[in-house]
């Protein structure tokens, strides 16, 4: 018959009562019943065994047999006769005279332990430069489970002649927190419950949990549970749970490893994707200096029944990977356990940071977030793949947001640091759970953001925000106004010739200072020959780019200024080529095209001119999505969704204006070009607000070109005019341009 237990001393914080739930499937599977199942049921653990309630507890008891833990190479092992060892070597004392036989492993591992420490350090506790070598010694001699403790503590890096030690934190440095040593805290439990036996009461409560006072210790548990109270079983079961983080795993370490990678799903801090999240903690200080933080540790929550073999194989694997390779960080890691996750049927991970609290004076365990796994739909589609886009990009700009000098550190300004921790907060977001549209948005706003701060000097040797896939586009659709518009604005571009060659001419540049031809910052041409020539003032300053107009404080304004310069330069590039009245009448046309499927339509334009379209956040989001791989996305089929037949057109005297704005002539039915041209007065004449100009202007320029306009005059606000200034920055397709032309010359066959 199969009893299933819901153990009420487990949790999933603090760590010490997640470990419990370890120890206890680990000791009954292998002391007990062979056979039994345990999983994770909401914040409880459950447990499905032949053993009933009695029975477990009688187990314990009776005929648990105490994992050996020891530590002869840090502080108070007992093994030693200095004077701050006497209470460690008391309790070691009474373990080794006791004849209990559940403590015979025990015995056996204190003689074995002592031999090699005589042999090796001729009785002495080892000086820093030769505890490596006592430990490799206790590796080859150590046997039983007592070597589990030995691959919790100590991880072995690479092989050969290249072997490194790594400490992972899950018990201090080496078995040691501070001037404190977790294993005499151990032997300390093992005496108060084995060997005297005054804790026997204690059992049911750490077991099935309860709060009965008389089960309160005086003895910390340091890391494991801060502040909390505790047993001596809640020490002894933590502490067998842990040894099941074994660290010295073939498969997850090599001579390349680093330290992130030697526990199992440890990897390097990120302060970020939780709410009390501070740069510090990524750092622990000594003596007002910083040093790299300990790291963090992200532990499963398993939903289904699963053996201890089945556990433990989740653990020995201990690694998560991502397309770019092994997760090194919270942030790649966050990302790596949801494929992980699905796989195995995780449903959630815990994350646990090892952090500096008490004043700096220890470290403690503490619980950041719970990551939920996302379903394996979301985990597989192709909107997760867009983070990948990121990847070393992120790594740069951590490098720059986050240096390892403490000094540079110092240096770094904080509007650096807010952006970036902004930014990966929200990529946190949407990788935990099923994420929103507003999410996978909310990365693009503050994208943009972080842009705004490296075009400012700050952070800018990690480059602009690298090519983005076109599903992004997908991921972030949420089927308005501003998002269409958005993306018609940001994959304009214009198409002329330089020295015969074709140029697509990409709007990035009016927004970033970036090289001809590429995505990347430009330095300041005169620092970098002043370096060069006198070694003096490295070129560390972004050079300035007149081309630069779009300053993301108002939309309206940038979208103005992309009007005003694309103008100012096909006229320029005509004056280069030609005299003007002899250059191709195509220069002076508004050199704006649509990509495939982006332009503007006719009701998101009306929307627009009246008024009724967020022009910030709109340009807000075409800034990010300006680094949209255009090829890519000309190249497959997403499209956006487009409203439907508008009811609604804009006003009459706009489209005038819109028609002396076009970037090609009109096509007619019968193969003749309709050429109205564009003239840059009536840009001006809006942007000064002077509307009724600008239409007179505009109109001038039809009759010319032998369109006769149902409209005569025109007069609107100066804020109107502005408005309508901004609206030519979106382009549109022929198309919509021969509907605005019908609808002002019904006569005019196209």
């Amino acid at each position: 018959m199969i009893h299933v237990h819901s153990l009420g001393g487990c949790a999933p914080a603090p760590l010490a009562h997640y470990l419990k739930a370890l120890g206890i499937l680990r000791l009954v599977t292998e002391q007990a019943d062979p056979n039994v199942r345990g999983w994770w049921e909401g914040d409880r653990f459950r447990l499905a065994t032949k053993l009933t309630h009695q029975e477990i507890e009688a187990f314990f008891l009776s005929n648990y047999k105490p994992t050996p833990i020891f530590n002869p190479w840090g502080a108070r092992s007992g093994f030693y006769s200095r004077e701050s060892e006497k209470s460690a070597r008391e309790s070691l004392k009474q373990i080794e005279c006791s004849s209990d036989l559940r403590l015979e492993p025990f015995r056996t591992a204190i003689k074995t332990v002592q031999s090699v420490v005589n042999s090796t350090t001729p009785g002495s506790k080892p000086s820093d430069n030769k505890k490596d070598r006592l430990i490799l010694a206790l590796r080859l001699k150590v046997r039983g489970a007592a070597s589990l403790w030995l691959d919790t503590v100590i991880a072995l890096i690479g092989s050969g002649d290249k072997v490194s030690l790594a400490q992972p934190p899950i018990f201090g440095t080496g078995g040691s927190e501070g001037s404190g040593g977790y294993p005499s805290a151990y032997m300390s439990a093992i005496v108060e419950s084995i060997v005297k036996a005054k804790w026997n009461h204690a059992v049911p409560c750490t077991l099935f949990g309860g709060t009965d006072v008389k089960c309160h210790w005086d003895q910390s548990m340091g890391q494991f549970a801060p502040g909390g109270v505790s047993t001596p079983w809640d020490m002894l079961l933590a502490f067998e749970g842990a040894c099941m983080l074994r660290s010295s795993v073939g498969g997850r370490t090599s001579t390349s490893s680093k330290r992130w990678m030697s526990s199992p799903f440890y990897v390097e801090p990120r302060s970020f994707g939780y709410a009390s999240g501070s740069r510090l903690d990524e750092k622990f200080l000594n003596k007002n200096r910083e040093y790299p933080g300990r790291g963090e540790q992200w532990l499963p929550m398993w939903a289904n029944p699963s053996s201890f073999s089945e556990v433990q194989q989740i653990f020995l694997q201990g690694r998560a990977v991502t397309k770019a390779g092994r997760a090194t960080d919270g942030w790649t890691m966050a990302r790596a356990v949801a494929g992980f996750g699905v796989s195995r049927g995780i449903p959630q991970f815990l994350r646990y940071g090892y952090l500096q609290r008490n004043n700096q004076a220890a470290h403690f365990a503490i619980p950041l977030d719970r990551f939920h796994v996302p379903d394996t739909d979301s985990a597989m589609s192709a909107q997760s793949s867009c983070l990948e886009d990121l990847d070393g990009w992120l790594r740069s700009v951590h490098r720059e947001a986050h240096p390892a000098d403490d000094q540079k550190a110092k240096r770094v300004p904080a509007r650096l640091v807010t952006a970036y921790g902004r930014l990966m907060d929200a990529m946190f977001s949407v990788v935990n759970e099923q994420p929103t549209i507003q999410q996978w948005q909310d990365i693009l706003l503050r994208l943009g953001d972080l842009e705004v701060v490296m075009r400012q000097g700050s952070g800018f040797a990690a480059q602009p925000v690298p090519r983005l896939r076109p599903e992004w586009v997908a991921a972030c659709d949420d089927d308005t106004p501003e998002f269409r518009l958005a993306l018609a604005f940001a994959l304009q571009l214009c198409v002329h010739h330089e020295s015969g060659r074709r140029v697509e001419d990409q709007i990035r540049r009016h927004w970033l200072p970036l090289e001809p031809r590429r995505p990347q910052f430009p330095l300041d041409p005169e620092r970098k020959l002043r370096f060069a020539t006198t070694g003096t003032g490295a070129g560390n300053r972004l050079d300035v780019r007149p081309e630069v107009i779009m300053h993301g404080r108002r939309g309206l304004d940038d979208a103005v200024s992309l009007v005003e310069r694309r103008l100012i330069e096909a006229a320029q590039r005509g004056d280069r080529h030609l005299p003007l009245k002899a250059a191709p009448r195509g220069d002076r046309h508004l050199p704006l095209k649509a990509a495939p499927r982006t332009a503007a339509s006719i009701a998101d334009l009306t929307k627009l001119l009246s008024g009724g379209v967020d022009l910030d956040r709109t340009l807000t989001l075409a800034r990010a999505f300006m680094a949209l791989d255009r090829k890519a996305w000309a190249e497959q089929s997403i499209s956006i969704e487009t409203p439907g037949i508008a009811d609604d057109w804009p006003d009459d005297a706009w489209m005038v204006i819109r028609l002396c704005m076009l970037p090609w002539p009109l096509q007619t039915r019968s193969g003749r070009k309709l050429d109205i041209g564009s003239d840059p007065a009536i840009v001006r004449r809006l942007v000064a607000g002077d509307g009724a100009t600008a239409i007179e202007f505009a109109l001038r320029r039809l009759r010319a070109a032998g369109v006769c306009c149902t409209v005569r005059a025109g007069v609107v606000s100066p804020e109107t005019a502005r408005l309508w200034a901004a609206g030519l920055a979106f382009p549109i397709t022929q198309r919509t341009a021969k509907k605005f032309l019908q609808r002002l010359d019904p006569s005019k066959e196209l």
